[in-house]
């Protein structure tokens, strides 16, 4: 494989309703793809920074800045044989997962469409459909949250994700289950909003049958969630915390989570995303796959990465419907709860170039040779 140029296109997306969370409210999405282009084939991946420092310290310009600046160049000085030496070739860099997770997955794509070999068969999938979970935003109100669950669950979405913060947690989960009953999977995220002082808080969920409590103290905070696992009977999942295979060991050992979001993005992609899920499988711990509202090019891998045998729990792997009105990619749609996994070879889609045309904001194009 010789590659011959990487390209860095900006595309912005519309949501089709404004999605808050615990650290902001998103209407639409600023999104940076990377095109990988061989002398064999082309590539995509889609790089999930947002576009401010709020989830993680990274953000959408500080990725194009980073992958036009060091890790492009790194590759051109020292062109891979393969994806699998994009990670050591981009490593002496410090931080910056979501960038090199774009351009890996981009060189990825590359390589196996030339090789004419499926994401999801090189990552080991065992199903060719995944149980798609939502994730619902903060509400203005706890009527208006029961409308939008409401409208999941008959679209037949099978798993419930809240996103909570202080005073709003107790109170919508209540009514959740209230209205639709025990039989609902259901599960909170709290983007790292809580403390450890605020135990007495989270264990008032305990009643509710939750799967889980994701991310509820800091990332940086791996022994608050271990004592917090000790005086709460919902299980602890980690998805902040847990930013490589070595993370998801060290946070397994202390015993601050008995579950793991898998996003790709935010470990440096799906090699590794791979690994972490090799590393919970000979633990014990089941993982989901997050999301990050990714267009259908990050869905696609998504998909594939989800339909691994340690992903026993739905996840955050939505129809396009959920966040775009028109997807870049043909739209993923649920049927029977369950998206398919794409058979094509690579990650399985391409943008429809109309709509991609349609949604670019700029272009910048990185001859490699």
């Amino acid at each position: 494989m010789k590659l011959t140029g990487i390209e860095l296109r900006r595309v912005r997306m519309p949501l089709v309703a404004p999605f808050r969370t615990s650290f902001g409210v998103e209407h639409d999405r600023d999104i940076l793809l990377v095109r990988a282009v061989t002398d064999e084939a082309e590539g995509w991946g889609e790089c999930v920074a947002m576009a401010d420092p709020l989830y993680s310290s990274e953000y959408v310009e500080a990725a194009a800045d980073v992958l036009r600046r060091y890790l492009i160049p790194a590759l051109a000085a020292r062109p891979p044989a393969d994806a699998t030496a994009v990670g050591p070739t981009l490593h002496r860099f410090k931080g910056h997962r979501m960038a090199k997770a774009a351009l890996e997955t981009a060189v990825l794509d590359a390589e196996l469409r030339a090789g004419r070999r499926s994401l999801a068969r090189e990552l080991g999938a065992v199903r060719d459909r995944v149980p798609a979970g939502v994730s619902v935003g903060i509400m203005d109100s706890v009527d208006e949250l029961l409308s939008d669950v409401e409208g999941y669950l008959d679209e037949g979405y099978l798993r419930i994700k809240l996103k909570i913060q202080p005073g709003w947690d107790v109170e919508p989960v209540r009514a959740v289950r209230e209205r639709f009953g025990d039989d609902v999977l259901l599960q909170v995220d709290a983007n790292t909003a809580y403390t450890l002082g605020d135990v007495a808080l989270l264990a008032a969920l305990d009643p509710f049958g939750l799967l889980l409590i994701e991310q509820p103290l800091d990332e940086e905070d791996v022994l608050g969630h271990a004592a917090l696992a000790r005086q709460v009977r919902t299980p602890i999942c980690l998805d902040e915390s847990i930013v490589s295979a070595r993370a998801a060991a060290d946070a397994i050992r202390l015993g601050a989570c008995q579950i793991v979001n898998v996003k790709p993005g935010r470990v440096g992609g799906y090699l590794e995303a791979k690994r972490i899920h090799d590393v919970c499988a000979a633990h014990g711990v089941p993982v989901w796959c997050g999301g990050m509202l990714e267009t259908g090019i990050g869905r696609a891998a998504n998909v594939a990465l989800a339909a691994l045998p340690n992903f026993t729990l739905p996840g955050d792997t939505s129809a396009s419907g959920r966040y775009y009105r028109t997807d870049l990619t043909e739209p993923f749609v649920l049927d029977d709860g369950h998206l398919a996994v794409p058979d094509g070879f690579g990650i399985g889609v391409a943008p429809v170039p109309e709509i991609l045309a349609e949604m670019t904001t700029s272009l910048e194009w990185l001859p490699l040779a």
